[in-house]
C-alpha cells in the first residue's frame, strides 16, 4: 500500500506542476497557449482586439457618448483590421497594465503610442514603426526659465509612469519627478501650480493645447526622439508580417497620410 500511495503522490505532484504552468493567469502572466497562434485566432473569430489607454487624446480617447473610441490609433487600428478582413474591438487598459494584458491574451496587439525600446523588446515584439515623434517640455504660460532639459533640475516635474519620458527626466540630477497614470492628471497639476513642468509627446501636447485652449505652452525643442511601434506577443512572426504588410500598403496608397493629416494637420515625418 505504501508503494501505491507513493506512486499516487508523485502523479498528483506532477499534475500540480503542470497546472502551475497553465496557459493564462489573472495577474498578467504570459500565456504560452497564445504563442504563435494570434493570427489564426483572429481569423477564426473574425475580430482583432486592440489594447490602449483610451485616454490619450488625440491618439486614443473616449467620445462624448461614453461608448465609442476615436483618435489616430483608432483609425489606424480600424484600417489594419479592414485589410486583415476582420472587425476591430478596443480594450481600454491603464498604461502600466498593457504589456501584462497582452501576455495574458486580453488583446491581440497594443496600438497605444508605445515607444520601441530595447527593454520592452525583452517582453514583446514590435511591428515596423508607425509614428515618429518626440518628447517636449511644457510649462504654464507665465514660465520662461525652462527651455531645455537641464533647466528642470530642482523643478517639480510631472510625467507618465513607466514611459520613456520618465527615463529622460530621471536622468537630470535634482529633478523632483512625480509619476502619474494619466496624462490629464499631470496637465491639471501643472495648470494648478502643483508642478513646474511636464514632459510629453509633441503631437499630443500640440493638439491638446490648441483644441482645448489650455493655458500652457511647449517651451523646448524635441528632447528625445521616439519611434512608435505596435506591440505583439512574442512568437507571432506571421501576425507581425501581416500587420507590417497592411501598414506598408496604407503608406503606399496614401491612407496613412490621410489619417495622419486628419489628426495633426501636417505631413507625416515617417514615410
Amino acid at each position: 500500500m505504501k508503494r501505491i500511495f507513493n506512486c499516487m503522490f508523485f502523479v498528483l505532484m506532477a499534475s500540480f506542476l503542470l497546472i502551475g504552468c497553465s496557459s493564462k493567469t489573472d495577474n498578467g502572466a504570459e500565456s504560452e497557449s497564445g504563442k504563435g497562434k494570434v493570427l489564426a485566432n483572429i481569423k477564426d473569430t473574425g475580430k482583432l482586439t486592440v489594447g490602449f489607454e483610451g485616454a490619450y487624446m488625440p491618439f486614443n480617447f473616449l467620445k462624448d457618448n461614453g461608448k465609442d473610441y476615436d483618435g489616430f490609433d483608432v483609425d489606424i487600428s480600424s484600417e489594419i483590421a479592414k485589410r486583415l478582413g476582420v472587425e476591430v474591438e478596443f480594450v481600454a487598459t491603464p498604461w502600466d497594465g498593457l504589456i501584462g494584458g497582452l501576455k495574458a491574451d486580453k488583446f491581440d496587439i497594443i496600438i497605444a503610442q508605445m515607444s520601441i525600446t530595447e527593454e520592452r523588446k525583452k517582453s514583446v515584439d514590435f511591428t515596423d514603426p508607425y509614428v515618429e515623434t518626440g518628447g517636449v517640455l511644457i510649462t504654464r504660460n507665465d514660465t520662461n526659465d525652462i527651455t531645455k532639459l537641464e533647466d528642470i533640475a530642482g523643478k517639480k516635474v510631472g510625467v507618465g509612469g513607466g514611459t520613456t519620458f520618465e527615463e529622460v527626466v530621471r536622468g537630470v540630477s535634482d529633478a523632483k519627478v512625480q509619476t502619474y497614470k494619466n496624462v490629464n492628471e499631470y496637465i491639471q497639476d501643472l495648470m494648478n501650480g502643483r508642478l513646474d513642468v511636464i514632459m510629453n509627446d509633441q503631437l499630443v501636447m500640440g493638439y491638446n493645447i490648441k483644441n482645448q485652449n489650455l493655458p500652457i505652452k511647449i517651451t523646448s525643442d524635441i528632447v528625445n526622439k521616439d519611434l512608435i511601434g505596435m506591440a505583439v506577443k512574442k512568437g507571432n512572426e506571421d501576425f507581425i508580417s501581416e500587420v507590417n504588410k497592411a501598414l506598408a500598403e496604407m503608406k503606399k496608397d496614401g491612407t496613412y497620410t490621410t489619417i495622419y493629416k486628419k489628426w495633426f494637420g501636417v505631413e507625416p515625418t515617417l514615410q
